[in-house]
């Protein structure tokens, strides 16, 4: 509490007075804000990754397609089919459609992703005509006088850190991360990313963070906009991300190229929710206020398993690490998992959410209970650290 307060302190001694606040909810690892968009109120996930404005369900009528739009995500590009933007409000805030591509039309069940109700996801584009906070610590939006210059504020690089957006990526934040030795990424800031921080393989491979020949240990999958693809967790430690020194984090991996020869990554929310964050697009400036007094979590145990449930059906196991604990507890591809610690799972149940009941301190056990090849099965799993680390 102290420390919050000083922060506080802090910001209003550096002339930063909100003009309008917007409250949002935080999800399972995400952002949700209220939104009226075409003059139909929508929940949205805010994703600063997001490449257009709006994407919103197609279970909600903004309007009839006018056009389609390019998207990037991990994997590459691909077309989805789009709505003019009208109108669109947070809360009081009225925001200039003018300039915002049109809204996306997608067939996802955002409410599903995010373990509450939402309709879509808002970019970047909504709000970088202004200067604006994502405050974290108080669940809101904070926009600021166009006449706020943040670039004048002046860090102590303990708790408050300013950095300069790099001159690339058309609607993305980019900045630098730097490894141990020296060695760069340009990473986005991404609050759409769950994670804490992804790249991929040939970036380690770029900066010597992982043998050209080296297989990983624990190979995983992950679910980004276009499907799955392999991955695996690295440890890296005395990394600087965005200007802040971060003694030990844990990494997603992307066993393939990076989709764009400008971006090395994301950033996300593991990272992103310690800080209070100002972002001032125009002068291509962020400020970071940490709050928490800490710029990473702590490392997480896992039993290795990749499980989710499609569309009505019940949760399936689609992966099993090798030398993982769940391998070890006989649990294979195909099987059911029907319940965990007691808790029945029915259907619908989202990749991270799963991820996230899957995870606990190592050594903490997990009782699950999983239907295989119809026999019933009633198992205690003990939970470990199932990351790589550099050089082992």
């Amino acid at each position: 509490m102290i420390v919050s307060t000083l922060c506080a302190l802090a910001m209003i001694q550096q002339g930063a007075t909100p003009t309008t606040t917007v409250p949002f909810r935080l999800a399972d690892d995400a952002i949700i804000v209220d939104a009226q968009v075409n003059g139909r109120s929508v929940s949205l996930m805010f994703d600063t990754g997001f490449g257009a404005a709006v994407d919103v369900s197609d279970s909600v009528n903004l309007g009839k397609q006018t056009g389609t739009i390019t998207l990037t995500d991990f994997n590459g590009q691909f077309q989805a089919p789009t709505v003019k933007i009208t109108s669109l409000k947070l809360g009081s805030m009225s925001i200039d459609p003018k300039d915002l591509e049109e809204a996306v039309k997608s067939r996802e069940d955002f409410s599903l992703s995010y373990g509450m109700h939402c309709d879509g996801i808002m970019g970047l584009q909504v709000i970088k005509d202004n200067v604006v906070g994502i405050n974290y610590e108080h669940s809101r939006f904070e926009f600021y006088s166009p006449s706020t210059d943040i670039s004048k504020w002046v860090p102590d690089n303990k708790r408050t850190f300013l950095v300069k957006m790099l001159p690339t990526g058309h609607s993305s934040i980019d900045m630098y991360v730097n490894a141990p030795d020296g060695g760069k990424m340009v990473m986005s800031l991404d609050t759409g990313n769950a994670f804490y921080a992804t790249t991929h393989r040939d970036v380690l491979e770029r900066l010597g963070l992982w043998g050209s020949s080296k297989t990983p240990k624990f190979l995983s999958k992950s679910m980004i906009a276009s499907g799955t693809t392999d991955s695996w967790a690295l440890k890296l430690d005395n990394m600087k991300i965005f200007g802040v020194p971060v003694p030990s984090s844990v990494w997603d991996i992307i066993d393939m190229p990076s989709a764009t020869a400008e971006n090395d990554g994301t950033v996300g929310y593991g990272f992103l929710h310690n800080f209070n964050i100002i972002m001032d697009y125009g002068r291509r400036r962020i400020w970071f206020e940490n709050y928490s007094g800490k710029a990473a979590d702590e490392e997480k145990g896992d039993i290795g398993i990749f499980a989710m449930s499609l569309r009505g059906s019940d949760v399936k196991v689609f992966h099993v690490m090798e030398g993982s604990p769940a391998e070890k507890a006989g649990i294979k591809v195909g099987d059911k998992i029907l319940s965990i610690d007691g808790n029945e799972l029915g259907t619908n149940v989202p990749f991270q959410k799963m991820r996230q009941l899957f995870e606990g301190p190592s050594g903490s056990k997990i009782k699950l209970v999983i239907s295989s090849n119809g026999d019933l099965k009633r198992l205690e799993v003990e939970r470990a650290h199932l990351y790589n680390e550099v050089g082992k």
